[in-house]
């Protein structure tokens, strides 16, 4: 299971970084800063896609090999699943965007920047059709997670690579002009796309009911982390900007490094959601319990209870602690202290919410 997750991780990173990367190419040299992205990077982020989607299926592989032999298994898997044809489209789409890359990709031209924005594209749909999604909702899951995905490898991909690949921090406030209207809409598309997936898995009118098992502890963790997400590109996309017109030798690049970070943890949280179990609708039915809400539930829970969200003394306070966690990093950035404390501020800030949340269940 862990090498499944590291794998939908680092897809999800091959992807950001690939769109990342063709976006930025295209935007003009005097809309952002000088960047330079090596194509040995984008050559590995590309047969990285192929490789570790393959992961699901060698699992499948493995699963099957015991029963029908290794060649039926691998067969069966590629040719009868989807999630095996959809591999072999990846793999196509693949080789097509490294001969882009070999052939026509210049990080100083973006005469064709447009035709690996596109191949991407066409990679996040082939990965949409191999997700659990798609395999529940079919068109409805292909599309939500198509947008969903897309979304985030535009906004996060974006962020990526201005942080870690940027050279300079010149025309930093040009930057901002045209990313944070382009971010303000992914982060809408992701939310409302975001919540449309949540419903494929979890019943909406009995959410809280999705806490008592780890997928929803892990929803409900990365949902949280988004708050925080939130709170640096709140910092990134106005603070900042305010403070470069005062000081043009204002330097943004720690906090947006420091966005990408979480934003990397994000994908982590997501990648460990989908190997676990959702848990329906049916709140009646017996589901192993997460460890943390045997943990910190305060009653005795059985198949069928109804579970409210009330707050007490104990959870009210760990809410205000939580608060402050969120305030102090606005405060870190307002007294110039380093931008890499504050990961850990999102960090207690979580964990304090979480408690919080978990503590309020009766």
């Amino acid at each position: 299971m862990i090498s499944v997750i590291f794998s939908e991780f680092i897809i999800y990173l091959c992807v950001s970084i690939l769109m990342g990367t063709f976006i930025l190419t295209f935007v003009p040299n005097n809309y952002r800063p000088f960047i330079y992205v090596k194509k040995g990077i984008l050559i590995l982020a590309t047969v990285g896609i192929a490789l570790f989607s393959f992961m699901p299926i060698l699992r499948l592989i493995i699963n099957l090999q015991g029963r029908i032999g290794w060649q039926k298994g691998f067969q069966t898997v590629l040719l009868t699943f989807d999630i095996g044809k959809a591999w072999i489209f990846t793999v196509f789409v693949v080789f097509l965007l490294l001969f882009f890359i070999l052939r026509f990709y210049h990080s100083d031209q973006s005469n064709y920047s447009w035709i690996g924005c596109l191949l991407t594209l066409v990679l996040i749909l082939t990965l949409s059709w191999s997700s659990h999604a798609s395999s529940l909702e079919q068109e409805k899951g292909l599309i939500t997670h198509l947008v969903h995905f897309t979304a985030v490898s535009i906004w996060i991909g974006t962020l990526l690579i201005v942080s870690w690949f940027s050279k300079n921090y010149g025309n930093w406030l040009m930057f901002l002009r045209w990313f944070t209207p382009l971010a303000v809409g992914c982060i809408l598309s992701t939310v409302v796309s975001g919540i449309i997936l949540m419903s494929f898995f979890v019943d909406l009118s009995h959410y809280l009911y999705a806490w008592t098992v780890n997928y929803g502890n892990f929803l409900l963790i990365k949902q949280l982390m988004i708050i925080s997400l939130l709170a640096y590109a709140a910092v990134n996309g106005i603070f900042i900007r305010h403070n470069l017109k005062k000081d043009k030798n204002f330097n943004p690049i720690p906090w947006s490094r420091v966005e990408s970070i979480v934003a990397l943890l994000i994908f982590s949280i997501t990648a460990a959601m989908g190997q676990q179990s959702p848990p329906g609708g049916n709140t009646s039915e017996v589901y192993d319990l997460s460890i943390l809400f045997e943990l910190l539930y305060q009653g005795e829970y059985y198949p069928g209870a109804d579970l409210q969200f009330s707050l007490n003394t104990t959870s009210s306070l760990l809410l205000i602690i939580a608060c402050l966690f969120l305030a102090m990093i606005f405060y870190t950035f307002y007294k110039k202290q380093s931008a890499m404390i504050t990961i850990l501020l999102s960090i207690l800030f979580v964990f304090s919410s979480y408690l919080a949340i978990l503590t309020s269940l009766v």
